[in-house]
């Protein structure tokens, strides 16, 4: 929640698509509604006044994917979902599956490809190999993306994970932790750690946390801590009474949705079973761990908190079980990874990939839900961007990657279809196009980039 001085200008009443409560030195953003619209203007009138707000998520997903249970089994618009992908039948229109891109920067020097992939992953670079404090990548696209758009929002970007741990010494062959558990980059040099909490989430959306808060001081809070919205019930429901029936209806949903994730994340009690340096290697809540992650990023991004988003659901190279998903599934996921032909390991890192997916429709999915101006929605004007670090898990492979795309990103991609590149264009490309989406023009990005990627809209 974010702080206003007493004497700032509080916002423009009536003016604004957006709107603000403020009480107590606390401030909630509000989603769209159409009665704080000057009045007298038509439907199309009211969506030019409000100028759709474009967005750009990139979700990471470790140790690469079982191919043969991915890819589709035809190109174009008729295609069928492959075995991996059947999770995500209720927002296949809002998809564009991708096949044959390559992230060739990404490749280690001798081993590594893990942190190496995970590195270049939204680089696309050839990072540094090194387990000491000279490590070496380049600003990421989500970075690019929030240093030209990320003044227009409250938080430039957010960074988000289901697991934690330092980014000192080295974490897989010779290549530094820092590649292992990031994906968001400010420079060279400048990694930005990932919140993984959902509880400190809240807290920087809503609540004004300070990820370089001590412990001490986050106790306090805690102590201290009142729910979001008793700030600021005088205001809401004074507003209330000033819009119409339709936006008080969505008004009154909205802030029981805010309460309603507020006491979940409390219920869950994450922060008990997450310490902050790595979470245990069974965990039987991360799918309400990675789920209550989705919600925040949904409010985050409805509310325009943020437009810019990283997500990652495990670190480079993640060993968690999954036996709360399956009992059967007891060894790590890296250990699967390396699946030798295996059908018993194929059997599991289906389980495994099936659930990645889930996760990512259910964000499409709420995405989806949310309005963000008339006729449109939050996914419209959105691009959400699905894949791992490496291809084949065994063969550890930078090419033929797997790719989604989910959203429209406002007029820049036609989705619906499976997408098959066959000249192994680069990753980069893609997030050239995904840049212009958000009005960020660039002729290239990464070591390997030429231009825009083609098929996007035909």
């Amino acid at each position: 929640m974010a702080r206003r001085p007493d004497n700032a200008t509080p916002p423009r009443r009536g003016l604004s698509r957006r709107a603000f409560l403020g009480g107590a030195g606390a401030v909630v953003a509000l989603p769209f509604l159409e009665s704080l619209l000057p009045r007298g203007l038509s439907r199309a009138a009211r969506a030019a006044e409000a100028p759709s707000r474009r967005r750009l998520l990139y979700m990471y997903v470790p140790c690469g994917i079982h191919m043969a249970d991915w890819r589709p089994a035809s190109a174009g618009a008729g295609y069928a979902l492959s075995p991996t992908l059947a999770p995500l039948a209720p927002v296949k229109d809002q998809l564009l599956v991708l096949s044959g891109l390559s992230n060739k920067p990404s490749r280690p020097d001798g081993a590594g490809d893990h942190a190496a992939g995970t590195g270049g992953f939204l680089t696309c670079h050839h990072v540094v190999k090194t387990e000491g404090d000279d490590i070496e990548n380049a600003i990421s696209v989500d970075q690019v993306a929030a240093n030209a758009i990320g003044g227009q929002t409250r938080l430039p970007s957010l960074q988000l994970g289901l697991e934690g741990g330092d980014s000192v010494g080295g974490c897989d062959s010779g290549y530094s932790c820092s590649y292992a558990r990031n994906i968001s980059w400010t420079g060279p040099k400048t990694p930005l750690p990932k919140i993984t909490r959902p509880r400190q989430v809240f807290d920087r959306l809503f609540a004004g946390f300070d990820p370089r808060d001590t412990a001490e001081e986050r106790a306090r809070r805690k102590l201290q801590r009142k729910s979001v919205l008793d700030y600021v019930t005088g205001e809401a429901n004074a507003l209330s009474a000033r819009v119409g029936k339709s936006d008080k209806q969505k008004l009154d949903e909205y802030l029981t949705g805010v309460r309603e994730l507020e006491r979940s994340i409390d219920a869950a009690d994450l922060s008990a079973c997450l310490p902050p340096d790595y979470p245990p290697r069974d965990l039987e809540n991360v799918d309400v761990h990675a789920r209550l992650m989705v919600d925040l990023v949904a409010v985050a991004m409805s509310c325009d908190i943020t437009r810019v988003v990283s997500f990652m659901l495990a670190n480079a190279g993640s060993n968690r079980a999954y036996t709360w998903l399956d009992p059967t599934v007891t060894d790590g996921h890296h250990d699967i990874s390396h699946h030798g032909g295996n059908a018993e390991n194929f059997r599991k890192l289906a389980i495994i990939n099936r659930w990645e997916v889930s996760v990512f429709g259910y964000l499409v999915e709420r995405l989806a839900a949310l309005e963000d101006a008339p006729g449109e929605s939050v996914l419209d004007n959105a691009l959400c961007y699905f894949s791992s670090e490496i291809s084949d898990g065994d063969a550890h492979s930078h090419t033929d990657m797997p790719v989604l795309l989910a959203g429209r990103g406002g007029g820049a991609v036609a989705p619906g279809r499976h997408v098959v590149y066959t000249q192994e264009e680069p990753i980069a490309d893609l997030f050239t196009s995904m840049l212009g989406s958000v009005g960020v023009d660039v002729p290239s990005f990464g070591d390997d980039g030429r231009g825009p990627l083609a098929g996007l809209t035909t």
